[in-house]
């Protein structure tokens, strides 16, 4: 039986639409793309790299109970909500889903880990209680008021993720969320192209805090570059400044970190209490980064120890660390892929974490690379800088794709140096050649150039 989401008359005193075609409707759920439209939903025609009015037929087709539009040419499919304009609709609906909900709201953003935190947060809340938290990386100017829009009334607690391009966009979304924690991951030259300088991309992602709930808690890393500016935002918006970190002084500290390849064990000490518990996902920049949500969920009012004991089920996501073993007519290589984004700051991170993971025998430490974008004019030397943290991981062999990976082609030693490509799909053919049976390769860029490519490439060897 359908579950309830929004009935028509709902969903019209929400946005201040019109009904059409039928006064009285149920919808499951909101979508915005027919691809994924479950039957039921009330698809929302959204404009933005496509006009979603094109789609309504074929929503209607695949089930949808209503559709949300502003252009009457798009009338006569089925039921329809009519409004000036659908991304204000969009943004009211959410509103309203979050006012008519109990639910607490955790709002989370970061130069980097921001959808880790957030998938750790709602499996750290699912711990205690129904928990709705954003899909994908739903986190722009349509993607937050969507995943509002579909938070069920009875969600006891609500995750939501929030990211820009440039400035002034986090506080509308933050101000949409009202949430009771506002968290930010970690600072870091993500999108300095656009902001200039890491002070402002500070500023930028401290203006989370500013649609806080009165009373509501501040998480900010305390070890971050550019800090300061943070606690100052905190501090003027939030009732309560929580820091989080290595240091001591932390409301919420981190007191040890192991890694042992397949994830890690953890101390930490969170408002006084000492509690133990394991991650099950790799990679060093889970270190703090479980601790962020553990110590999120137990400020929006969830168990502690049920919220720390839920993290030894947690798996990266595809593109985001997903780890993959595939068994090749050569052997057996295993494949990270990290292809959805990268920046200076994860990079390092993922390069230095592959020391933790120990290759079969004969097997090496492989790193197939593509561009970081928008780091504006410094990116050749942020790029040459990754070779540093290459050498801590003991990556035995890079492989790079893209005109700002080749400088660190070039920095790198000669040994390390395996073969560079001016794309991801011209890296795959050498990158290919050369594997073995043992071998670990991480695949990592920002999306836009496409590494995705090669982690398709490296499952297809699978031996059939």
């Amino acid at each position: 039986m359908l579950e309830a989401l929004w009935l028509a008359e709902e969903a019209a005193a929400a946005t201040g639409g019109r009904l059409v075609g039928a006064d009285s409707w149920v919808a499951g759920g909101v979508s915005i793309d027919t691809r994924t439209l479950e039957p039921g939903d009330l698809f929302v025609a959204l404009k933005d790299v496509r006009d979603g009015h094109d789609f309504v037929e074929a929503a209607f087709a695949k089930g949808a109970a209503a559709a949300l539009i502003s252009d009457e040419r798009a009338l006569g499919f089925g039921p329809a909500l009519v409004v000036p304009d659908v991304l204000k609709a969009l943004e009211a609906l959410g509103a309203a889903a979050r006012d008519r909900s109990a639910a607490k709201r955790v709002a989370i953003t970061g130069s980097v880990g921001k959808t880790s935190v957030k998938e750790a947060t709602l499996l750290c809340l699912a711990a205690s209680a129904r928990t709705h938290a954003s899909v994908k990386s739903y986190n722009n100017h349509w993607g937050v008021p969507l995943t509002l829009a579909r938070m069920p009334k009875e969600a006891a607690f609500g995750v939501f993720e929030c990211g820009m391009n440039h400035r002034h966009e986090i506080e509308p979304l933050s101000r949409l969320v009202k949430p009771h924690v506002g968290v930010v991951t970690w600072i870091a030259p993500a999108h300095i192209e656009n902001l200039g300088t890491l002070a402002a991309i500070a500023e930028e992602k401290g203006d989370i805090y500013q649609g806080l709930m009165p009373d509501g808690a501040a998480l900010v890393p305390n070890e971050a570059p550019h800090a300061e500016v943070l606690i100052q935002a905190a501090q003027r918006w939030a009732g309560q400044t929580v820091r989080f970190g290595r240091e001591a002084g932390c409301e919420a500290r981190l007191l040890s970190y192991e890694a042992d390849g397949s994830g890690a064990r953890a101390q930490a000490e969170v408002f006084g209490r000492r509690i133990a518990y394991r991650v099950g996902a790799d990679g060093a920049h889970w270190a703090l980064n479980s601790l962020a949500a553990i110590t999120a969920a137990h400020l929006a009012g969830g168990d502690l120890e049920a919220a720390a004991g839920a993290l030894a089920d947690l798996r990266p996501l595809d593109g985001r660390g997903a780890t993959s073993v595939i068994r090749a007519s050569f052997g057996t290589i295993t494949v990270i892929d990290d292809a959805y984004n990268a920046n200076p700051a994860s990079m390092a991170l993922a390069l230095e974490s592959l020391k933790d993971r120990t290759p079969a025998a004969g097997g090496r430490r492989i790193a197939a690379l593509g561009d970081m974008r928008e780091l504006g004019p410094d990116s050749p030397q942020y790029h040459a800088a990754m070779a540093a943290p290459a050498q801590q991981g003991l990556v035995d062999l890079v492989f790079t794709a893209g005109p700002m990976m080749a400088h660190l082609a070039q920095a790198l030693p000669a040994a390390m140096q395996g073969a560079h490509a001016a794309s991801s799909q011209e890296l795959i053919a050498p990158l290919t050649q050369v594997l073995r049976d043992g071998d670990i390769i991480l695949i990592k860029g920002s999306n836009g150039s496409q590494m995705a490519r090669v982690v398709e490439a490296l499952k297809a060897l699978a031996a059939t």
